[in-house]
């Protein structure tokens, strides 16, 4: 089919399961009610992405609190109590973060129970993420490895061993989310594409790497407005990309300052073109959506181009989240009658 439609992975919980509208939202459970409430939000999120047209659903990360963090709480050798204060991709918000301190290695499966609960309550295309290792280790500290890449490579080993275990689940896509690529270019290209390949060591299913300017918080926003008339983080990362054993690209162009142009950039790879605003309540209408794709395909064979979100949803009104679903789907429906 042409024109697949996909999120970027986290979609908004219900106001029953955490305090809405929030990042790090609270959860409003505890014990086993907890452990049923996120099934019963991983089926309902699922149940939403069909109802719109979806055709590559995720959980939700209806079982995480943070796309980081969700995967950080399975790993020994973290002092989640000893934490620091830390600057985010390259100083851009400050964050306490917790410390690795001493070999990491995983405790067991980090996300088993949502996978197979989500692989057996949908027979559409199932994508599950995991955040990437230059993410990670820009998102906590180190007092072991003393060597950054050394410690990257550490998790990589540990998100390959996940990830393993997910595509024997009958998770058809596997996605490592690095928003860090855009902010550390000369990094990527050093190594962080590197610690990718080691991530997907093995992996039959398809891989991808999400790469967004962030979800629509404060600090984000504020970063977006210093970063002049064009946005081309993306240009100097993506003959690497192109030349790398990722299967798949995402990437934010819906109301962002990026020239689709350099989509050209990323020719033999599947590219999940961002067709949806996270960082606006605005719904988009269908044709706005179908615009998106349009102009993708002005750069792109049509055959590898996969609506998606900007970035993930996991902090906005589940209401205009669900309607920005149905717009996605039903946008990637009127390109197909134009564009087929």
């Amino acid at each position: 089919m042409l024109f697949p439609t996909t999120v970027a992975g986290s979609l908004p919980k219900p106001a029953w399961l955490a305090e809405p509208n929030k990042l790090w939202a609270p959860w409003k459970l505890a014990g086993d009610e907890l452990k049923t409430g996120k099934l019963d939000a991983t089926l309902l999120a699922i149940k939403v992405q069909e109802d719109a047209g979806i055709d590559i659903v995720t959980d939700g990360e209806q079982s995480r609190q943070h796309f980081v963090h969700g995967f950080l709480e399975f790993v020994d050798g973290i002092d989640f109590a000893r934490k620091v204060e830390m600057g985010i991709r390259k100083e851009r918000y400050k964050a306490m973060v917790p410390t690795v301190v001493s070999a990491l290695k995983l405790r067991g499966r980090v996300h088993a129970t949502e996978a197979l609960y989500a692989r057996a309550h949908t027979t559409r295309k199932l994508k599950f993420t995991l955040p990437g290792p230059m993410t990670i280790i820009d998102t906590i500290a180190d007092a072991h490895y003393g060597d950054r890449v050394k410690m990257a490579f550490a998790f990589a080993d540990l998100l390959n061993e996940e990830a393993r275990a997910l595509a024997a689940d009958g998770v058809d896509v596997i996605q490592f989310d690095e928003p860090a690529f855009n902010v550390y270019m000369d990094e990527v290209k050093d190594w962080g594409i590197a610690a990718l390949h080691r991530a997907i060591e093995g992996l039959s299913c398809t891989t991808a790497v999400h790469i967004c300017y962030g979800y629509g918080i404060k600090a984000n926003l504020d970063w977006k407005t210093s970063l002049g008339s064009e946005w081309r983080q993306y240009e100097e990362i993506f003959p690497a990309l192109a030349n790398s054993h990722i299967g798949q690209v995402s990437l934010e162009c819906r109301n962002s300052k990026v020239p689709m142009s350099l989509l050209k950039l990323l020719e033999g790879k599947d590219v999940l073109v961002g067709a949806i605003d996270v960082a606006s309540d605005t719904v988009e209408t269908p044709e706005q959506v179908a615009s998106v794709i349009g102009e993708a395909a002005k750069y792109l064979a049509k055959e590898c181009i996969v609506p998606c979100t900007n970035c993930g949803m996991a902090p906005m009104h589940r209401d205009i989240a669900i309607a920005k679903l149905e717009a996605l789907g039903k946008g990637a429906a009127l390109a197909r009658k134009q564009l087929a």
